[in-house]
């Protein structure tokens, strides 16, 4: 019974690690016949030009400088708003706040706000941003838009990486004579950075990507020129990448391949540097 038993045992655990591995290779694949497909259709392109001048002829000619320089300023202004608020309430909703169902609740509600669709937090900015505070389709509008989306998981990564840095940390701190305050700038913040700016960076890497918050809010389809403000409208890769994709007739293969390149290397530049600053806290911790 005891040999019959172990076998089943180890008959499961090889199934299970076969569905596994094919599961990863399957995903790996596809994702690398992506990149790899993205890379070979818009690599002609890409150059200095493409990358430097602006748009014309609705897109067919020129480059995306406009466009690059929209999503740049988009991201900081998201970053901006939307860290510090999240890096506080992780800290509150970890150190400060009650063990209660009301927390409960709160953490709860915070985890399902990553989930809803985009457009929805898009027309919040519409109505609140650009409506009702009367920003108008601006810059500032979508970056507001943007960090109410990024917030739920700032607060989330920030929650979870404080409340990972062990007890006995705060234990010893508060035990010499240390305020919690205190104890929190000067120890638990520093050892739980590397998960914030790893959850930081990721929100900004999703805001990069999204297209439907910022077409209400503020996106522009055409512009030679930089937004000087933060009340003006702006270009941004992903909804330039729509349009030359959708709605432009007789648009070249090569422009739509091209935007599609520089918008997926702002994102995975975006994933690799969270997982540097993840590799670094673990060989500085090790």
């Amino acid at each position: 019974m005891r040999t019959r038993s172990n076998l089943s045992r180890r008959i499961s655990q090889k199934t299970a690690f076969a569905v596994l591995l094919t599961a990863t290779i399957a995903v790996t694949a596809v994702s690398l016949f992506i990149i790899i497909h993205i890379v070979v259709r818009g690599a002609a392109i890409v150059d200095w030009d493409f990358l430097t001048q602006a748009p014309t002829q609705a897109g067919k000619a020129g480059g995306i400088f406009p466009a690059l320089v929209g999503t740049f300023y988009l991201m900081l202004g998201t970053l901006v708003i939307a860290l510090p608020i999240g890096v506080l309430a992780g800290i509150y909703l970890s150190e400060y706040a009650p063990k209660n169902r009301l927390t409960k609740v709160i953490n709860l509600a915070i985890v399902n706000l990553a989930g809803v669709p985009s457009i929805v937090y898009g027309l919040f900015g519409l109505g609140v941003f650009v409506l009702m505070l009367n920003f108008g389709m601006s810059l500032l509008a979508a970056s507001l838009t943007l960090a109410c989306q990024a917030l739920a998981m700032t607060i989330t990564t920030s929650r979870e990486a404080l409340i990972a840095v062990p007890a006995e940390y705060r234990a010893g701190s508060l035990a010499v004579g240390a305020t919690r305050w205190q104890t929190i700038r000067h120890l638990i913040l520093p050892q739980a950075r590397p998960g914030i700016v790893t959850g930081a960076v990721l929100a900004m890497s999703r805001a990069a990507g999204e297209t439907a918050p910022i077409l209400v809010v503020g996106a522009a389809f055409l512009m030679r020129g930089l937004p000087q403000s933060p009340f003006d409208r702006f270009m941004a890769l992903p909804y330039h990448l729509y349009t030359v994709a959708v709605h432009i007739p007789g648009m070249p293969e090569d422009t739509k391949w091209g935007v599609a390149l520089v918008l997926l290397a702002v994102v995975l530049s975006f994933n690799i540097l969270a997982t540097v600053v993840r590799l670094r806290a673990r060989k500085q911790r090790g």
